[in-house]
């Protein structure tokens, strides 16, 4: 059993679940377990967008039309900043959103790995919440502490 895929299959289980319909991916290595995921769930639509300022734009509109939260998908790095002005428009016009990046672990952060920044709190006030879904755990509690995190944030 790979750890990394079971815990993405898990979050995206749950945010189908709560109702999300859509996925709008911007591909990256670091995140491939969660596309993956999100690919193989049969009630999600993924919507491949190279570009992120692109596909957070792409994610709002889905919103809008839909009412139901599009769940917006990264790499990390600075990947996730560029969802920022998509972000702000939603955060303004009340616009259901969920970003989730593929953040790099704890033991190459502030160490002058590539592609690391520190994502906590990376949109401000912008957002109505935030947490750290932390490395894939396999414990009872830790799953459902997943699941109860992606209704959440729907």
């Amino acid at each position: 059993m790979n750890p990394q895929g079971e815990h993405a299959r898990l979050i995206f289980d749950a945010l189908a679940a709560a109702g999300v319909r859509d996925v709008v991916v911007s591909p990256g290595s670091r995140s491939t377990p969660l596309v993956r995921a999100a690919a193989t769930n049969a009630t999600l639509c993924c919507h491949h967008v190279l570009d992120e300022r692109a596909a957070a734009f792409f994610a709002l509109g889905r919103a809008k039309i839909t009412g139901v939260p599009a769940v917006l998908l990264c790499t990390s790095g600075s990947a996730p900043a560029h969802y920022l002005p998509a972000i702000v428009e939603a955060a303004a016009a009340h616009v259901p959103l969920v970003v989730l990046s593929a953040d790099r672990p704890l033991s190459l952060q502030a160490c002058g790995a590539s592609q690391t920044i520190d994502q906590v709190k990376l949109f401000g006030d912008h957002v109505r919440w935030y947490a750290d879904l932390g490395l894939p755990g396999s414990t009872a509690d830790e799953l459902r502490a997943v699941r109860r995190a992606c209704v959440q944030a729907v």
